[in-house]
């Protein structure tokens, strides 16, 4: 029995890398009674054949899983951003930042086209919140050593609005991928889809990167973002005043001697990032406790 990652699940197979080669694996029908679904990314155990096959025996533990793309054991989520056509509104970067922190997935901010907008107040917005952030462009080939370094030696998954330049950076960070990349539509604003599956490519760099569909379709459940009064900690900049607050159960929306409100105000949290907690916060509350409990029982 050997041990790899599951690089691609298409048509019923699962590729599964060993490090030395890719095995096409069918799974067994253990996992179908037991209601577990293999996902791209999952560390296995497989049985090679001779004919270059396999068969899935086992799944091992995952330290974490998303639904919509469907990965697991993802170590770093790269969410790719621009200040130009088309433009990223923050909310769309906060909620992907919030299910990832959920999931304990650190985010890395990359905010793309820099050759064509400086995206200055965008990447500034997440340098103040404390996450990591790139400034880059894929055509010009600014900042994009950095990003090969963020990444090197981790599994990653790359997300962001269709035509924000996914594609095109992994295609600077290794040019022989050749990806499709899709032309932005000037009258939409925004690009088709140029991804159609979920497929971790493995790069020069040791990186194992998946190019996910775009922001419409990553973590579009409502779900995925738990119970409202966890998403105060998927908020780093929130942290240092959560313990002052004049109420132990503060909402940090309206109350009196709320200091994640007082912080906003001085300019110590940005307004937008507040802004966003705020939507999130409200859809959360619009599921029943009752939902919640069903959810967590599942995990």
């Amino acid at each position: 029995m050997s041990r790899g990652i599951i690089r691609k699940a298409l048509s019923g197979f699962y590729y599964v890398d060993d490090g030395e080669r890719v095995y096409a694996c069918r799974a067994r029908g253990k996992h179908r009674h037991a209601g577990q679904s293999p996902l791209v990314g999952d560390r296995v155990e497989f049985t090679p054949l001779p004919d270059g096959s396999g068969a899935l025996d086992q799944i091992l533990p995952r330290k974490n899983q998303f639904a919509r793309p469907a990965v697991a054991n993802i170590d770093l989520l790269v969410v790719v951003a621009s200040q130009a056509v088309p433009v990223t509104e923050p909310y769309l970067i906060d909620r992907v930042t919030a299910l990832a922190a959920r999931r304990d997935c650190p985010s890395l901010i990359c905010v793309n086209k820099w050759d064509l907008a400086p995206g200055t107040d965008l990447a500034s917005i997440y340098e103040k919140a404390g996450f990591p952030t790139v400034r880059l462009s894929a055509a010009t080939g600014e900042g994009v050593e950095e990003l090969r370094r963020a990444i090197s030696g981790k599994v990653c998954a790359f997300t962001g609005n269709s035509g924000v330049g996914k594609s095109s950076l992994l295609n600077a960070l290794e040019p022989d991928m050749d990806l499709a990349t899709g032309q932005v539509s000037d009258k939409l604003g925004r690009g088709r889809h140029t991804t159609r599956h979920v497929e971790l490519f493995r790069l020069s760099c040791g990186a194992l990167v998946a190019d996910t569909p775009g922001f419409s379709s990553f973590g579009e459940d409502p779900k995925e973002l738990g119970r409202k009064e966890g998403l105060q900690y998927a908020f780093p900049e929130f942290a240092p005043y959560l313990d002052q607050c004049r109420f132990p159960d503060c909402a940090h929306r309206k109350e009196k001697g709320c200091a994640v409100l007082a912080a906003v105000k001085a300019g110590a949290i940005s307004p937008s990032r507040h802004q966003s907690y705020l939507r999130l916060y409200e859809e959360a509350a619009a599921i029943p406790d009752w939902v919640w409990d069903q959810e967590e029982r599942k995990e």
